[in-house]
C-alpha cells in the first residue's frame, strides 16, 4: 500500500526531535499495569504538553475575568489573550481576518452551528444535503436533523473497497438542488485523505458551497483555507493537543454576515429591548454567553506549540510509523486491515479473526498499549465493511517505532490468549 505519495520529501524532511518532545508530555512516562503507557488514540483526543497546561493554569492563576464586558485590569488582560488566541487562529489556517474565526464548543458544535444558522436559511424541501460514507457521526446528524425540520434530502456519495471516496462520484451526485457538500478531511475511522481540493473545486463549479470537517487534519497537515477555498472549515481543540471543550468554525466573512445568530444572549448582541435585539458583528454575532475562555487560550498554545514543530518533518515522522505499523500487521496471520486507500494519514483500522475487537484493546491495554475500538462514531464505515467495529491505532508527533514495536507485540499477545 502507498500511504504518501510525496515520497520523496517525506524522506528529504529534516527528522523530528522525538526524545525531546515527548519530555514535553508528562503523561507518556505514566506505567499502565506495570508497563510504559503506549499512547495510540491520538484519532480520539492527543495529550497536552506542558506548554498549555501552564498556559490554561496562567490564566486562573493571574487574570481570571470575564471578556469583553469589563473596564478593570483584569478584563482587559484576559480579552487581549482571548483575541490573542484568536489571531493565532486565523495565521495558523490562513484565514483573511479574525472576524472569520468563530469559537466554539468544538467540530461538533461548529458543525450544529452552520446546519442551523445556514441550513435553516438556505434549505427547504426538496433540496439536497451532500456527504460521503466516510463521515463521523457529527457531520452525518446535525444535516439528517435538518432534513426533518425543512424536507431537504441527505445524499451519500460511496465508499469504495479501499476507503476512500471517488471524485468522479461525488461530483455525479451534484444537482441544481445541492445546496451545501459536508465532508472530511480526513476520516477518522481509516484514515482516508480526501482530495478536498479539487472537491471543493467541482462544488464551486455548481455554486454549493463547502463544509469541511477538519477535526483529524489541523495536527497532522499544514492547512491554508483560503487556498483550498473552503466555505466552512470546522476544527477541534483537543484533536491539536489543546484542551477539551473548545474548537473553530472558520467562515467565509459574507456567508457569516448572511446568517443569522444560532444562539442568543448575552456578548452576541448589540442592544436589546423587549422589541427588538439588534445583534453583534462578526465574530460576535456567534458567541453568546460566556465562553471557555481559559480553553480558547489553551487552544492558543497549543497552536504556539505546533508551530514550534516542522510541519514537513512531523507529517513524514507520522507517516513512517504509519508505514512501519502497516507492513507488520499484514505480517501477522488473522489480521485485515480497514482502509487501504492510497492517501493515509496517521490511522490504522483492523480487524483479527474470531477476536472482538473490544477483546483486543482489553488485552492491549493490559500490555500498556492504548488504542480505540468500537465503530469511532462512524457506525456507516463500520456497517460498508460489514464489521461491528474495528482496533485503531493512531499516531501522533510523540509516538516512536519502538511503540510500533509494542503494538505488534500486544497483539500476539492477543493470539496467545485466544489460540
Amino acid at each position: 500500500m502507498t500511504v504518501q505519495t510525496d515520497h520523496e520529501a517525506v524522506q528529504s524532511a529534516k527528522a523530528l526531535d522525538v526524545a525531546r518532545i515527548r519530555k514535553d508530555f508528562p503523561i507518556l512516562a505514566r506505567k499502565i499495569h506495570g508497563h510504559p503507557l503506549v499512547y495510540l488514540d491520538n484519532a480520539a483526543t492527543t495529550q497536552k504538553p506542558l506548554s498549555v497546561v501552564e498556559a490554561e493554569k496562567s490564566f486562573y492563576l493571574n487574570l481570571n475575568s470575564n471578556i469583553h464586558r469589563g473596564v478593570h485590569t483584569l478584563s482587559e488582560e484576559a480579552t487581549a489573550a482571548y483575541e490573542a488566541a484568536r489571531e493565532a487562529v486565523r495565521g495558523f489556517i490562513g484565514a483573511a481576518a479574525t472576524r472569520e474565526i468563530i469559537f466554539v464548543k468544538g467540530t461538533t458544535d461548529g458543525i450544529n452551528l452552520v446546519a442551523n444558522a445556514y441550513g435553516m436559511k438556505n434549505i427547504g424541501r426538496g433540496d439536497e444535503i451532500l456527504i460521503t460514507g466516510l463521515e463521523h457521526h457529527s457531520n452525518i446528524v446535525p444535516w439528517q436533523l435538518l432534513c426533518e425540520r425543512t424536507g431537504a434530502v441527505l445524499k451519500v456519495a460511496p465508499i469504495q473497497d479501499d476507503g476512500s471516496v471517488r471524485t468522479d462520484d461525488l461530483g455525479d451526485l451534484m444537482t441544481d438542488r445541492t445546496k451545501i457538500l459536508a465532508l472530511a478531511h480526513i476520516s477518522n475511522a481509516l484514515g482516508t485523505v480526501n482530495p478536498v481540493r479539487s472537491m471543493i473545486q467541482m462544488a464551486h463549479k455548481r455554486s454549493i458551497p463547502v463544509l469541511i470537517d477538519g477535526a483529524q487534519a489541523v495536527a497532522h497537515r499544514s492547512v491554508d483555507v483560503q487556498d483550498l477555498d473552503a466555505d466552512f472549515y470546522v476544527f477541534s481543540a483537543h484533536k491539536m493537543y489543546g484542551p477539551t471543550g473548545v474548537g473553530v468554525l472558520y467562515g467565509k466573512e459574507q456567508l457569516l454576515e448572511d446568517m443569522p445568530p444560532y444562539q442568543g444572549g448575552g456578548d452576541m448582541i448589540k442592544s436589546v429591548t423587549f422589541e427588538k435585539t439588534s445583534y453583534n458583528d462578526l465574530p460576535y454575532k456567534f458567541e453568546a454567553g460566556t465562553p471557555n475562555i481559559a480553553g480558547v487560550i489553551g487552544l492558543g498554545a497549543a497552536i504556539s506549540y505546533l508551530k514550534s514543530v516542522n510541519a514537513s518533518s512531523l507529517e513524514a515522522h507520522e507517516t513512517e510509523l504509519l508505514e512501519i505499523a502497516t507492513a507488520a500487521l499484514q505480517q501477522l496471520d488473522g489480521v485485515r486491515i480497514i482502509g487501504t486507500a492510497r492517501e493515509k494519514a496517521g490511522v490504522l483500522s483492523f480487524v483479527t479473526k474470531n477476536i472482538h475487537p473490544h477483546d483486543v484493546g482489553t488485552i492491549l491495554d493490559r500490555e500498556g498499549v492504548a488504542v480505540r475500538t468500537g465503530h469511532h462514531c462512524a457506525q456507516p464505515v463500520m456497517d460498508r465493511f460489514r464489521i461491528p467495529a474495528s482496533v485503531r491505532a493512531s499516531f501522533g508527533m510523540y509516538n516512536t517505532k519502538e511503540e510500533v514495536d509494542r503494538l505488534v507485540g500486544g497483539l500476539q499477545k492477543v493470539f496467545e490468549v485466544f489460540g
